[in-house]
């Protein structure tokens, strides 16, 4: 009988692709995901809804852009969701007064400056970004309801709606505009100094500090593109429905975040890309689109995304201790 040995260099090969097999496990839930709701429905894999999954997806996807930045830095933002409905009842809100663009301006600007806010409270007052955008949330979801008068806010200039109505090919104008930003963050992650110490900042503070990185800089930074996102995310939902509704992106915060660690970024901060977040956002898209095609109890569809998160979990964490063991 012949024995059959494992070489040292077999071996190692076999360990790299493990890791990298582990690494992008969330292309593996997606296929998996698009393999099941295939079989499981007729009306899954057809050109309209991989459309409607993209422009479904795209405003958590937008939220999870920033939201990255922020938790790579080793912090989090609760109050995305509140910031994007802020952001959408301003821009409906101020046509009258001021026309659509400006109106559209006036809402960036003011999400934009939301997101300064809370980095600046978070890096002066030495508080958890928990605690400040847990604040941040309740306090700007109370400024929506006075703003809005806690009535929704109907668009009188239809021009603004028509614009969420651009299409290239099944492609939205919405989705186009998240993998784009998507595509312009992944560069700035990886080819740019902000990028490159926005890991080092989540990786190790104090190292960071010794290194003559200005952590507070790229943390006040970081939260304000977090903002920003919020805002475009708003904008664009205020324009596909012709209405902004205070209660509009309520929990999105934590569908948000789901998404971001699907992907697989360390809620430690310091690791993680653009890129396997945009793969947490397909995946909670499909899933979501899925199970609502099956006419799955909500109950179901939320049991399920539990399930998924917690063993993205674990692989990450298996994922750590492989790193570590080396």
């Amino acid at each position: 009988m012949t024995a059959i040995h494992t070489t040292p260099q077999r071996t190692g090969a076999m360990t790299h692709a493990t890791r990298a097999l582990l690494r992008n496990h969330i292309w593996l839930f997606l296929v998996l995901a698009i393999a099941v709701f295939s079989g499981a429905t007729p009306y899954f894999l057809t050109t309209n809804n991989m459309g409607n999954i993209l422009t479904q997806g795209a405003f958590i996807g937008i939220l999870a852009i920033g939201m990255t930045l922020v938790i790579l830095n080793g912090e989090i933002d609760l109050s995305v969701g509140a910031n994007l409905a802020l952001a959408g009842a301003l821009a409906i809100g101020l046509q009258p007064a001021v026309g659509v663009w400006p109106a559209i301006g006036l809402a960036f600007l003011a999400s934009t400056a939301l997101g300064v806010l809370n980095g600046l409270l978070v890096v002066s007052s030495g508080m958890h970004s928990f605690i400040v955008t847990l604040g941040g949330l309740i306090g700007i979801r109370g400024l929506v309801f006075v703003y809005t008068g806690e009535n929704a806010l109907m668009v009188e200039d239809f021009s603004y709606t028509e614009l969420a109505e651009v299409y290239l090919g099944p492609l939205s104008l919405t989705a186009m505009i998240f993998l784009g930003l998507a595509a312009m963050f992944q560069w700035i992650l990886s080819s740019t100094r902000h990028g490159r110490e926005t890991y080092s900042v989540g990786d190790n503070i104090e190292a960071a500090h010794d290194a003559g990185i200005n952590i507070k800089r790229h943390k006040v930074i970081n939260f304000g593109i977090c903002g920003a996102m919020a805002g475009i995310a708003g904008i664009l939902l205020s324009m596909r429905l012709g209405t902004a509704e205070p209660n509009a992106g309520r929990i999105w915060e934590l569908w948000t975040i789901i998404a971001v660690v699907l992907g697989g970024t360390r809620l430690q901060g310091g690791y993680g890309s653009l890129w396997m977040t945009v793969g947490g956002v397909l995946t909670l898209a499909v899933l979501r689109n899925g199970l609502r095609l099956l006419n799955t109890p909500n109950y179901v569809e939320l049991m399920v995304m539990g399930s998924v998160l917690i063993l993205a979990l674990g692989l990450n964490r298996l994922v750590e201790m492989r790193e570590g063991a080396r």
